[in-house]
């Protein structure tokens, strides 16, 4: 964390200077926003805290509910989540009251006697060590809290606009704010009354039965399994062994259990399998009580037994897997003719089982690559054309989401002697999926050919950046390199130097120089006047050499910019190789040295020799805008 650049600070360093629009924020939703962000879930929540980054924007995120959400049906938080997390500034305090995933147990039928189940196997969670953070289980809420007050610290002072419920939009193509909202009061003196908002651009992330994707005639496609699970956070006395470690447990009766912990020590959440689903049960099974459920638990657990003391929640729901044809409101035969005003996020996009824990996880990612797209656009960084990038790289992830979400339910809910492939086996084998490593985005105008891929294999373009350990040089720190990417909307470019020594002629140097000198340098062609010049790229270099051999006074000035009013040197843009774990070697780093393009959503956009400085001008020109 890095401050007392603009001036001493000895208040909490988190909370941003209000700014922009964040220096007279009314209480009262405005008649005219800039975004307008539909439902406070994960997804929406996301989009709004990294728009509220962007001080000359006026974003608004409304909720039908009259308050924060107190119990939320989500709680699985993957690695890749938590990554995110560290970009937005709150792992580490997410991490501390989580419960943390290590492994997870299998349970099945005793062979000497199928009525009684016995651990057969365990499983480590990372086998690969795919991420240096941890597979988390929190309640939903507390995300939801950590996002808002990202939010309420950033420079616009965010918060959401609580009571409010979406009714209809029109998207009328004409003036300023062409997206007319109406929404409807649900709290309050004024419950009932109509409130008319005039948008740039509308959000739906109002889940499965988003109002708003109904409104731009987005149709939700796919199939229900017909087979019904009962979910119950419950705190209880036990004897069964593992009730404080993750487990998959098959019954000789057939009936399964998705035992999960959560966090504070003594609550947990169990699936209990309630079985197949009549296509003519119109909804019949959702009626399934609590106490039904708990003695199916005891069913399936025998020979031991459950005593639940409390229920915190409970819910009923049949497995459905369904996609949206497309996650904004332009038409397949619109494209390429005009650009979206309206999208939709999350469950509004996607739906499928919880039980491979991606619902919240994929969400966050919707808004995650939405919400830097639309402060580009509107602080006039990039072409409107950019936010088409939108529906086209997300539909594809959450097609790839369902197919896994099928197989994975699929085989909860089969015997363990119908499987051809033992769960332990498919849980291990298809670790890096659930954990959300999987996404790998196609060349686009924000993701370049992997034509230079060798240069740095350990970095797939398309991929998310995977950080990896380094000495930071200013104060021999040992640090991850990628925990400095924040979710401030910046892109990240990381100079892998080559063999020579910092002040050696090499073409690390000559990057430098062109990157700091030359007309053609994204520094100078895309930085807006008056902005620091890190303020739309972070510009960092790794050495080869341990930090001892770095020598500060010779490391070219393109790495040490100077910033904020009194033009103070940022120190922390200059690492070194750890010796112990050299990051060279741990991700294929080319020798000759090379380039790494990161973009504000922490996946890489390209990887480039140092000397194709014109290569990366170029790539840049597709999406920036001259300043």
């Amino acid at each position: 964390m890095q401050f007392h650049h603009h001036g001493y600070v000895s208040t909490d360093p988190r909370i941003q200077d209000a700014a922009g629009v964040g220096l007279d924020r009314p209480d009262e939703l405005p008649e005219n926003v800039d975004v307008l962000i539909v439902g406070t879930g994960p997804a929406g929540m996301i989009t709004a805290a990294q728009l509220s980054k962007f001080p000359g924007i006026t974003t608004r995120i409304v909720e039908r509910r009259g308050e924060r959400l107190a119990i939320g049906q989500a709680d699985g938080i993957q690695a890749r989540s938590v990554e995110t997390f560290q970009a937005f500034g709150f792992a580490e305090r997410i991490i501390a009251e989580a419960y943390r995933i290590t492994e997870m147990a299998f349970w099945k039928p005793d062979p000497a006697d199928p009525s009684r189940i016995v651990r057969t196997a365990r499983a480590v969670d990372d086998p690969t060590g795919i991420s240096e953070f941890p597979h988390l289980i929190v309640n939903q809420a507390r995300v939801l809290d950590y996002f808002g007050e990202v939010m309420a610290n950033s420079p616009t002072r965010m918060k959401p606009d609580f009571g409010f419920d979406f009714r209809s939009l029109v998207n009328t193509d004409a003036g300023e704010y062409p997206v007319t909202v109406t929404l409807v009061h649900t709290t309050g003196e004024r419950a009932g009354q109509e409130r008319i908002v005039h948008a740039k651009y509308v959000v739906g992330a109002d889940g499965a039965r988003s109002a708003v994707r109904d409104s731009i005639g987005a149709v939700m496609a796919g199939d229900q399994a017909f087979h019904a699970w009962g979910v119950m956070d419950v705190l209880a006395v036990t004897d069964f062994p593992d009730i404080r470690t993750k487990c998959a447990i098959q019954s000789g009766s057939g009936g399964n259990i998705l035992h999960i912990p959560r966090e504070g020590g003594y609550l947990f959440r169990m699936y209990v399998d309630l079985g197949e689903v009549a296509p003519d049960d119109n909804g019949a099974v959702r009626k399934t009580t609590i106490e039904e459920i708990i003695v199916k638990a005891n069913e399936i657990l025998h020979p031991y037994t459950l005593d639940v003391k409390n229920v915190a929640w409970h819910s009923v729901y049949e497995v459905a897997h369904r996609l949206t044809d497309r996650f904004d409101d332009v038409l397949p035969h619109e494209i390429g003719t005009r650009t979206p005003r309206v999208f939709i996020t999350g469950d509004a996009c996607h739906t499928h089982s919880a039980k491979a824990g991606q619902g919240m996880n994929v969400s966050m990612q919707d808004g995650f690559n939405l919400g830097w797209k639309l402060a580009y656009v509107l602080d006039g960084r990039s072409p409107e054309s950019l936010l088409g990038t939108y529906s086209a790289e997300r539909q594809v992830i959450a097609k790839n989401l369902i197919d896994f979400d099928k197989e994975w339910s699929s085989l909860m809910a089969t015997r363990p002697e119908d499987l051809e492939v033992p769960l332990e086996d498919f849980y291990t084998r298809t670790a890096e999926f659930p954990a959300g490593f999987m996404t790998q985005y196609p060349p686009s105008m924000l993701v370049g050919e992997a034509t230079h891929q060798d240069l740095a294999t350990g970095f797939p373009v398309g991929k998310r950046f995977k950080s990896a350990p380094v000495v930071r040089v200013a104060d021999a720190n040992p640090v991850q390199l990628g925990h400095h990417h924040r979710a401030d909307g910046r892109w990240r470019v990381y100079a892998f130097a080559d063999a020579h020594l910092s002040g050696e002629p090499s073409a690390l140097a000559d990057w430098a120089h062109w990157l700091q000198t030359s007309p053609e340098s994204p520094l100078g062609v895309h930085t807006p006047a008056g902005s620091d010049i890190d303020s739309v790229f972070d510009v960092k270099v790794v050495y080869q050499q341990d930090h001892t051999g770095v020598d500060v006074g010779r490391v070219p000035e393109a790495f040490l910019p100077r910033t904020g009013p009194f033009e103070l040197i940022d120190y922390e843009k200059l690492y070194a190789a750890d010796p112990e774990h050299d990051i060279f070697e741990l991700r294929g780093i080319s020798r000759d040295g090379a380039v790494v393009v990161v973009r504000p959503d922490q996946y890489v956009a390209n990887v480039l020799p140092l000397a194709a400085t014109a290569e990366l001008a170029a790539f840049f020109r597709q999406m920036l805008l001259p300043r």
